[in-house]
């Protein structure tokens, strides 16, 4: 394979980016680290440029939210005829990053696209009201899966492919190749007992949109404060969603006890994760939840909610962190890890030894694999297991069965 061109509406320097944008991005970083030529079309914002170069990729930036989907699809088809940004761009495969809505690729490229969807947004669409929600979920539930009917996917976690596979995606066609995560930065504190804070602390590492939910974190600390004297809440990262977040907490006159911290750089977030006791991850839906493995390798347990999917792959129940169902439950997980420094301890060294077992390099080893095979006519279905070396007629079918089980089997095969 000699090239890839790499679609999706955002990158890592938008305000918005994400752990969806961090994935591709990164991905892309170990396929050029390959000699693959990378070319990611995004959208512009501002203080963008139209073209860059960043860690072997080749930015290339134009349109808004909305605009970003059709002038993609026009650059791609007149780059096929020598003309526009795209021009000479001739990948071997093509990244459909689906954030709700797809690219449809397939429409224009002449290579063989491979739609990456981290997680399904159901429950994300009422947001961008009646008529636009309704409108991107028949796209998402309906048109997408029939339109990409031969096409290879990609997603993030088991329970995300198991959402695919109730949309009507053929299992067959559904690869799971998991996140990766960086190292500690050299000089960053790593998570231990002389790092931690005096007094209780709560982390929260998450962008403030409305489907994270960190109000409910909101909640716990002020149904905990009266119990855990000097409880204190580090909220990492910012949204457009802040503003209310704040006022929510001023609500609930706990204010003196929430830190938003807005967006910092990677050692200060290594700095308020080492101090950290506990990390909360209320998020209503997670493809996998990259903060849980990032908070792991402080040795900080994370407790999150079943019904957001995603984290019940990236949390292992009882041993790194814990499921929860509701409000109540989580408030008082959260209080009883407080209070019970042994198990605190013990379950945080579990996750930090599972953390350990991510890599970007594996990461992109995987998705290489899904590409060559999709590159060759080839589909890949289940979990692509880490291997130093690509291999892509080696994967796991995913089962029938329910996500627990479905996991399970994932788990003696790793």
């Amino acid at each position: 394979m000699r090239e890839v061109l790499m679609l999706c509406w955002r990158d890592t320097g938008h305000p918005q980016g994400g752990g969806s944008e961090r994935y591709l991005e990164q991905v892309g970083t170990q396929l050029a680290a390959r000699g693959i030529k990378v070319t990611l079309r995004t959208a512009r914002y501002p203080g963008s440029s139209k073209r860059e170069r960043v860690d072997g990729i080749d930015i290339s930036r134009v349109g808004g939210r909305y605009s970003v989907y059709p002038r993609a699809l026009a650059a791609i088809a007149l780059g096929r005829l020598g003309i526009g940004p795209l021009r000479g761009v001739r990948p071997d495969a093509v990244i459909d990053t689906q954030n709700g809505i797809p690219f449809f690729a397939a429409v224009a490229a002449a290579a063989p696209s491979v739609v990456l969807v981290h997680h399904g947004h159901r429950e994300q669409w009422p947001v961008a009201g009646r008529l636009v929600g309704r409108v991107g979920w028949w796209i998402e539930s309906r048109l997408s899966p029939r339109a990409h009917r031969r096409n290879q996917y990609l997603t993030v976690s088991l329970p995300s492919a198991e959402e695919l596979a109730t949309l009507g995606v053929d299992r067959s066609r559904i690869a799971v190749v998991r996140n990766g995560a960086e190292p500690i930065p050299e000089g960053a504190p790593t998570g231990a007992a002389a790092t931690r804070t005096a007094n209780p602390r709560i982390v929260v590492l998450s962008r403030l949109v409305p489907h994270k939910q960190i109000e409910d974190a909101l909640a716990a600390v002020a149904r905990l404060r009266p119990r855990i004297p000097g409880l204190h809440l580090d909220v990492i990262g910012d949204g457009w969603w802040a503003d209310n977040l704040k006022a929510g907490a001023h609500d609930l006159d706990i204010a003196d006890a929430v830190t938003f911290h807005g967006h910092v750089d990677e050692r200060r977030k290594h700095e308020l994760l080492a101090a950290a006791w506990v990390h909360v991850l209320p998020s209503r839906k997670e493809g996998w939840g990259l903060a849980v493995i990032e908070a792991a390798q402080h040795g900080v347990p994370t407790i999150g909610y079943r019904s957001s999917r995603g984290l019940t792959d990236s949390i292992v129940d009882g041993v790194t962190g814990i499921i929860v169902d509701d409000i109540a439950q989580l408030s008082d997980s959260v209080g009883d890890l407080l209070d019970d420094h042994e198990t605190r301890t013990v379950m945080g060294e579990k996750a930090r030894a599972r953390a350990s077992e991510f890599s970007w390099e594996q990461t992109g080893n995987g998705v290489h694999a899904v590409l060559a095979a999709a590159a060759a006519g080839r589909h890949t279905s289940g979990l692509i297991p880490p291997f130093p070396q690509p291999r892509p007629t080696t994967t796991y079918q995913l089962p029938s069965g329910p996500v627990e089980e479905c996991y399970m089997a994932a788990a003696k095969c790793e």
